[in-house]
């Protein structure tokens, strides 16, 4: 074993050692002491959901693991402080040395940069590398040196980008490990007795572990990718690569993906390698929009007013909201932690424009129960259903459930696996039980009603209200924009603090307040102030260009980007949930099934995010 003058290795979401650049610079270097440290509270709203922290759990073990048989081990800490018990790991080991590989969540950036300025105050050389995109960020740009504002310029920039994405690197073949008498490990703590035996179900399906998702890329490319372009839009499953949590965990490399899909030239390779590209423009929009994860990226947006209604939700949760697919969905994600990506579609597409509730509630209810929770993926995904991105869906655009229903499932065998109550039902009717004959459903066993819901909203009744509730928004946006227009005028500026329709956020000891406003920012601390304000005062600025220069594209206040979305849209003050989350009191539910697993009433602090844009990223 080494003495001092180690390098550490400061191991997050690339829970491998296979192309893992900190990794590779570390062996380089000398002697290497790993570490990985949970801080889960410093997620804030987003602390981790308990199959995701299962998958954790795994993964840690599986690395853990494979460090040994190259000559170290993983030191593990408990922390509420990241960058301060990084600190205390340097000291431990006489460390030199800290490498680690980007993150792009607002979060991590500002904690890295904090990391980099508190180490290098010490004496420690900090470096950083690209270990989860094929290009960074602020290397995806147009000739006027902009960001792009679709995905299709992105990806197309990405494909014709004049060098190629780096060739994956090999493990080391050996590590020489640091001193760590002095850094004894922590227990870390995932799941509590309650949790165990639902989370023993997960290990008959899901095997976490870096060369586990090797084998399963090499199982995709030399079997479902071949049909991937027929057999997609299946609901099965078994019809996707089931990648999604090996490549958020960081136990399978992007570059890998990339490099192998490559080789081939089929349209279904393109298809596949065109998820990884979502997957990337997922981190892009993060990176360059930080509130993603909060507000809409087309500012007229935060005057839609979404219909606020807990039975709405829970009914969605629990899969009764009398529509099979939807239903079904619901059921199985409660059940597996695990959507096909179509399915995930119909039934976000079903919260947001059928019943109307906050996108942002859905979004967390996602990432509290998803397997592959993936805070930038599922913001763009749920951005992108709401439209509230510039190529987003229309938000006007309602698909029926029954017409979803027999294009991804037209046999039924998906809804009759997670709907047992409808599966004596003739596929006539399976996707629309509640068209079929009451001879049909008395043979079938169904009561509407009673074993089964009826629809809680008619389409066309959603529909009309969604046409109601988008005159209002475009009236309350025209109102804002008056209002805007008049104070510039008066040469008072276009301050937000007096800006129409922004309600106070909570009421009644910390309650969501059922006029909440959709733009209203998380908590500051004390030095954050001085920025919110500024973006504050930015906010209502109602000419949205995605393209403008990087340290105010994220604040715009936008106007759609389309014209002919305008048409029929008009709004009125928001009614949403506080902000990175859905209210505390739909918690806890009697009834275990799509009970929500947020962690808000335990760990209520929002993130503390800075302007982090104007910091340096690399280095």
């Amino acid at each position: 074993m080494s003495g001092g003058g180690c390098s550490i290795v400061w191991f997050r979401r690339d829970l491998r050692v296979e192309d893992n650049p900190a990794l590779a610079a570390g062996v380089r270097a000398g002697a290497v002491v790993t570490v990985f440290i949970w801080a889960p509270e410093e997620e804030g709203h987003y602390y981790p959901g308990r199959v995701s922290r299962w998958w954790l759990k795994q993964s840690l073990a599986h690395l853990d693991s494979s460090l040994k048989t190259l000559g170290t081990s993983l030191v593990t800490k408990r922390s509420t402080d990241t960058v301060s018990t990084l600190l205390e790991v340097v000291k431990s080991t006489d460390a030199t040395q800290l490498f680690f590989n980007h993150l792009y969540d607002p979060l991590s950036l500002v904690r890295d940069h904090r990391a980099k300025e508190v180490l290098t105050a010490q004496g420690v050389a900090v470096r950083s590398f690209n270990a989860d995109l094929l290009y960074e960020p602020w290397d995806v740009i147009d000739a006027q040196g902009s960001t792009f504002s679709t995905f299709a310029a992105f990806w197309e920039k990405c494909l014709s980008m004049p060098y190629d994405p780096e060739a994956p690197l090999l493990p080391p073949k050996r590590i020489i490990s640091g001193n760590v008498s002095k850094c004894p490990s922590d227990t870390l703590i995932f799941e509590d007795e309650s949790e165990k035996g639902s989370n023993a179900l997960l290990a008959r399906a899901w095997s976490p572990g870096w060369s586990n998702a090797d084998r399963a890329l090499t199982t995709f490319v030399n079997g479902p990718l071949i049909e991937y372009s027929k057999n997609r839009r299946k609901a099965d499953s078994a019809t996707t690569s089931l990648l999604s949590p090996h490549l958020h965990f960081g136990e399978l490399s992007v570059r890998k993906v990339f490099h192998l899909g490559t080789k081939f030239g089929e349209e279904s390779v393109n298809l596949f390698l065109k998820s990884i590209g979502l997957r990337e423009y997922s981190r892009y929009i993060s990176f360059n929009h930080p509130y993603s994860h909060e507000r809409p990226l087309l500012g007229h947006l935060k005057f839609f007013p979404w219909f606020v209604d807990e039975v709405y939700f829970k009914a969605w949760r629990q899969g009764r909201t009398g529509y099979p697919l939807v239903d079904a969905g619901m059921r199985e994600l409660w059940a597996t932690g695990w959507l096909h990506d179509r399915i995930r579609v119909v039934v976000s597409s079903f919260f947001v424009k059928v019943l109307q509730l906050p996108w942002r509630w859905g979004m967390k209810y996602f990432w509290d129960t998803l397997l592959d929770a993936d805070l930038e993926s599922d913001a763009l995904g749920w951005q992108y259903i709401s439209g509230t991105l510039p190529d987003g869906r229309e938000l006007d655009r309602i698909d029926h459930p029954q017409v979803e229903g027999y294009k991804f499932d037209p046999n039924g065998e998906y809804v009759r696996r997670w709907l047992p109550e409808l599966a004596r039902l003739p596929t006539e009717w399976i996707h629309h039980p509640w068209n079929a004959p009451e001879s049909v459903l008395q043979a079938a066993g169904i009561e509407l009603g009673s074993n089964y819901p009826l629809p809680i909203v008619g389409i066309d009744a959603a529909k009309a209200r969604l046409q109601r509730a988008l005159s209002e928004m475009w009236q309350q946006e025209a109102i804002s924009r008056a209002a805007i227009e008049n104070r510039m005028e008066e040469g008072l500026g276009d301050s937000s603090d007096s800006a129409p329709c922004l309600p106070s956020r909570h009421t009644n000891g910390g309650k969501p307040n059922v006029n909440t406003n959709v733009n209203q920012e998380p908590g500051r601390d004390v030095a954050n102030q001085e920025v919110t304000q500024n973006i504050q005062r930015r906010n209502n600025v109602l000419r949205f260009n995605v393209m403008r220069d990087v340290g105010d594209a994220e604040d715009s206040a936008a106007e759609s980007s389309s014209s002919s979305r305008r048409e029929g849209w008009r709004c009125s003050s928001s009614l949403v949930p506080p902000s990175s989350g859905y209210s505390e009191h739909y918690v806890n539910d009697e009834n275990r099934i799509g009970g929500s697993s947020s962690y808000l009433q335990s760990h209520p602090q929002s993130h503390h995010i800075i302007n982090w844009r104007r910091l340096p990223q690399t280095g």
